[in-house]
């Protein structure tokens, strides 16, 4: 059996009836859209990945954050599933290679009723271009009574020593009580008046 152009050999295959459109388009300067965007997600959260191999977690990442995932026709399931089935046997990661078979399987599945090529398309558009979001990282809630609790000015007693008049923390000083060495008591409005005066 002979190669089709996208690494199937059977005469069967969905993808055999265009060849030359999907290898047009898989060579074109989109494709290395794609590819790029593949490093970039390749590397989210690992400093010392190289960008050519991609952990599930980054696959996931990628497809909900390109759109790729859509909830009702790709859900976090299918993704999971998809790259159990394309990744070599014992590894732990894919390649761009079998990331764009991945892709391949996943097109009509996001957008049914496209032929298998519109569909590729559709889904390589989704992610071109793109960059992982950091969004929700680490932010102050305000709902509820959380607000409440958490502003500064309404704070009494030993707790409202702790933070300035902004609501910054005072840290060490405003935790401890700090002994004054000076030689007055506490409060004395003439400290340090004793020198000027003799």
């Amino acid at each position: 059996m002979r190669s089709v152009g996208h690494g199937c050999v059977s005469r069967s295959c969905r993808w055999s009836s265009a060849p030359s459109l999907l290898i047009s388009f898989l060579h074109s300067n989109k494709m290395s859209e794609v590819e790029n965007t593949f490093r970039k997600f390749a590397i989210y959260g690992d400093t010392s990945a190289s960008g050519n191999d991609m952990t599930g977690k980054n696959f996931s990442k990628m497809c909900k954050d390109c759109g790729v995932m859509d909830g009702k026709a790709v859900t976090s399931t299918d993704i999971d599933i998809l790259f159990y089935k394309v990744k070599t046997k014992g590894a732990r990661t894919i390649t761009f290679v079998e990331f764009q078979q991945a892709m391949k399987e996943l097109c009509s599945k996001r957008f049914k009723g496209k032929s298998p090529e519109e569909a590729l398309q559709a889904v390589y558009g989704l992610i071109e271009g793109k960059e992982p979001s950091s969004v929700g990282a680490t932010k102050a809630t305000k709902v509820g009574g959380v607000e409440r609790l958490t502003d500064t000015s309404k704070y009494t007693g030993s707790h409202k020593l702790r933070f300035d008049k902004n609501g910054k923390g005072k840290g060490l000083a405003g935790r401890q009580d700090l002994t004054d060495n000076s030689g007055y008591v506490g409060a004395y409005k003439g400290a340090g008046t004793y020198d000027k005066m003799h």
